[in-house]
């Protein structure tokens, strides 16, 4: 890499009269263009198709899109996984659209993780057959849930490739499956968008759906191939192998061109004169950067997506940008906007018709707009906050760029200690190989209630059982009397309708519905379990904009009330939590250390929250009485006899503070090795554990049955652990920060933590694992 370029020279105009020492760059580097390689166009692809093509101006495929499709059309189930851009969809259209032009009988389903990456594969399909008979009537439809009833019902009888996503394959149409007969009957081909995407229990759960969806098609007589297609992920056969429950050749090597490519590393500085707990400093916002970068690069013409972690930040980033350029360029205002998922259906189509057709030169979005929706022209990409996987920010990155010209992405760090080493530690980001996909369809808390919706669906034989790894959940069904054993299989219980009873993105314990109470307005929905952390009595809550205040949450009939407010102030929950070891899966032994992976049983209690002010001053802390919650998970976790802390130079009196810190600090850089988010996952620490009788740290994650993250914790430890000691001990803070040790989460407010012992602790561990 070199430090040249288009997105360097944009860079260093927008610091061009930046105060010295208030600018964060702390890495900027350029990866050169690349160019593609072309074939030519196999003899197995329909004339109409290929024509079809050509007038759209492809005149030839790129290698890549030429071998996956001859795959496909050869039967074989494929993973194509290349970079952002680089032409995945033509690899199944190819093979898809010929079928359907040599059989007008057959049927396709294609899957997406969001709706917006849906709707815009649906309307490039829709351009590219307009006006050719030999496809009028494959009438594509989408079939999800902004697709009205009347709408759907037509799509079930006359289209022939339908557009749809996880959720609506599980409660619409496999839980129907007799009314689609004709459509599974004859399905040639399933095509999984973004496969990359299914990780965690989404991934575990989309999996299940998928090999149930595969099961039903068989039943009825057809045997579909499946196309994949992902961003860089470094097993892709095995991790499209894994939703799918069968072998899947994968294609790697991309021939398509792309752009130069400026990257770069931004991490805020220190607020002045401005403390947060324990009078740690505070840095300025990764949001109020982003949106200062986001208004900066607008000025200069350059069209630009900014990726937020979570909806809130989102509109409060895009708020700041707008009012950046109220003062600065207010003919600009408008052209900049908020985009992100629980907007309703025709707001995001606008929105994206806008982005696409160059309206707005500035977005601000979570990840709805990572994954595959065309938009060309983009020239810059703010990603504010690592996105938590390597795959995920080449993702997000390769969204500008697309006119094969210069473009410049800009990772602006959080107060997080995660963020804080990879922006001083660039190649851990930039050189570092695309992790693994982690799924488990095996978790009994995901896989028992799909097999009793496998059940519903028809009869579970006992090799359907065995393959699905299921014989003990099946017998746990049977004994609560859901599952009944007969000649042909085993059968669910009448009266059983359990597919809406199945959340695939993880959600836990029902929906709370968010209500205006001025209004009656629906703001949206959010689980049980999280919702207690979010919409308490007293939270904020960001709607499209509006700011709203929860003033009551009742979990007996799902409803949060709020009303519109707009407070100088932010909130966010404690919690506190208490583990208890159910059994050591596996366990290592290092003299003074043992590091186990537990499964475990997490009680917590959500006790108050903190309000902060908008630059991140701690204002009050507020008591609340909300339920307890109680998490059947897996943990990593690890001991240290007291006498080895001792010889370390920790004192008995700094065992608390330095496990408390070497956890919220090893919970923040869990991420390097695992795809989680720090969200995901929970911890605890203690100076005497009565499971152990030692100082012990769990790191557990925070789904019912685990969602792997704590297993690749603990195949990673050496690797997780060094890194987390760096980050530590790199931390410009004197006794701890939330770049380091603090916590945004930390149900004892952030204390005890000591920064210095902590790092006394990671060294230890270091030597002794080693």
């Amino acid at each position: 890499m070199s430090q040249r370029g288009y997105g360097s020279e944009l860079l260093g105009r927008t610091l061009e009269g930046t105060p010295e020492g208030t600018a964060g760059l702390t890495h900027m580097s350029v990866i050169d263009p690349r160019g593609g390689e072309f074939t030519d166009w196999p003899d197995w692809v329909h004339p109409a198709v290929r024509e079809a093509f050509v007038e759209r101006g492809v005149q030839r495929p790129w290698r890549h899109q030429s071998e996956a499709a001859s795959l496909a059309a050869g039967g074989r189930h494929v993973c194509v996984c290349t970079g952002t851009a680089s032409g995945k969809s033509l690899a199944y259209q190819l093979p898809v659209l010929t079928t359907f032009a040599d059989d007008p009988d057959s049927t396709a389903l294609y899957l997406s993780p969001t709706k917006a990456l849906g709707t815009d594969q649906l309307r490039s399909v829709a351009q590219l057959i307009a006006g050719r008979p030999e496809f009028a009537h494959l009438q594509p439809c989408a079939y999800d849930g902004d697709t009205d009833s009347e709408l759907r019902q037509w799509a079930r009888q006359h289209s022939r490739w339908i557009f749809t996503n996880p959720d609506m394959l599980q409660i619409g149409i496999t839980s129907t499956h007799p009314r689609w007969r004709p459509f599974f009957a004859k399905l040639r081909y399933i095509v999984v968008d973004e496969c990359h995407h299914y990780r965690g229990v989404f991934g575990s759960h989309t999996a299940l759906v998928l090999q149930r969806a595969l099961r039903i098609a068989r039943k009825y007589g057809a045997d579909p191939v499946v196309i994949g297609a992902s961003a860089t992920v470094s097993n892709p056969a095995q991790a499209l192998s894994r939703l799918i429950g069968e072998d899947v050749v994968a294609v790697t090597e991309d021939a398509s061109p792309h752009g130069e490519r400026t990257v770069a590393m931004w991490e805020p500085g220190f607020l002045e004169e401005v403390t947060g707990e324990n009078e740690a400093p505070v840095r300025r916002s990764a949001g109020s950067e982003a949106a200062r970068l986001l208004a900066d690069f607008v000025i200069e013409g350059a069209r630009t997506l900014c990726f937020v972690r979570s909806r809130r930040g989102v509109e409060v980033t895009a708020v700041r940008a707008r009012q950046i350029l109220a003062e600065a360029a207010p003919e600009l205002v408008d052209r900049v906007a908020a985009y992100r998922a629980g907007y309703l259906a025709d707001d995001r189509r606008r929105l994206e018709r806008a982005i696409s057709e160059g309206e707005l030169l500035g977005v601000a979005t979570t990840n709805a707009l990572e994954l595959g929706v065309d938009i060309s022209g983009l020239d810059a990409v703010v990603v504010a906050g690592y996105p938590g996987t390597v795959a995920s920010f080449w993702q997000q990155a390769g969204r500008a760029g697309r006119r094969g010209e210069g473009s410049i992405v800009v990772m602006v760090a959080r107060d997080d200690p995660l963020d804080t080493y990879l922006v001083h530690h660039p190649e851990a980001l930039l050189e570092r190989a695309v992790e693994a996909t982690v799924t488990d369809p095996t978790n009994p808390f995901v896989l028992g209630p799909h097999m009793l919706c496998a059940a519903t669906e028809f009869p579970l034989t006992e090799a359907e059982v065995a393959a699905f790894s299921a014989e003990q959940v099946v017998a746990d069904l049977a004994a609560e009397g859901k599952l009944k054993r007969r000649k042909a299989g085993w059968y669910a219980a009448p009266g059983l309708d359990p597919h809406g009873d199945i959340d695939l993105r993880g959600g836990i314990g029902g929906q709370v519905l968010i209500v205006d109470v001025t209004s009656s307005r629906l703001l949206g929905t959010v689980d049980t379990a999280r919702a207690m952390t979010s919409v308490y009595p007293g939270a904020v809550y960001l709607h499209q904009g509006e700011s709203f205040v929860v003033d009551e949450l009742d979990l007996d009939d799902g409803l949060a009330l709020s009303h519109p407010e707009e407070p100088d102030w932010t909130t966010s929950a404690r919690e506190v939590s208490d583990v208890s070891i159910l059994e050591t899966v596996d366990r290592r032994e290092f003299g003074p250390l043992t590091v186990a992976l537990a499964s475990v049983v997490v009680t917590s209690q959500v006790v108050g929250f903190l309000r902060k002010s908008l630059s991140g001053e701690i204002l009050d802390s507020v008591p609340l009485d909300l339920p307890e919650h109680r998490l059947e998970t897996r943990a990593v976790m690890y001991t240290l006899t007291p006498e080895a802390m001792i010889d370390a130079g920790i004192a008995l009196d700094k065992f608390p503070g330095a496990l408390h810190a070497a956890e919220h600090a090893a919970i923040g850089m869990l991420g390097l090795v695992a795809t989680c988010d720090r969200w995901d996952i929970g911890g605890l620490s203690t100076a005497l554990h009565p499971g152990t009788g030692l100082p012990t740290v769990f790191v557990y994650d925070g789904f019912p049955g685990g969602a792997g993250f704590a297993d690749r914790g603990y195949e990673a430890f050496t690797e997780w652990v060094a890194a987390t000691e760096a980050a530590v001990s790199s931390c410009g803070c004197d006794t701890g920060c939330p770049s380091c040790v603090q916590s945004p989460k930390c149900g004892n407010g952030n204390e005890p933590l000591d920064k210095e012992h902590a790092i006394k602790l990671l060294r230890l561990i270091g030597r002794l694992h080693t």
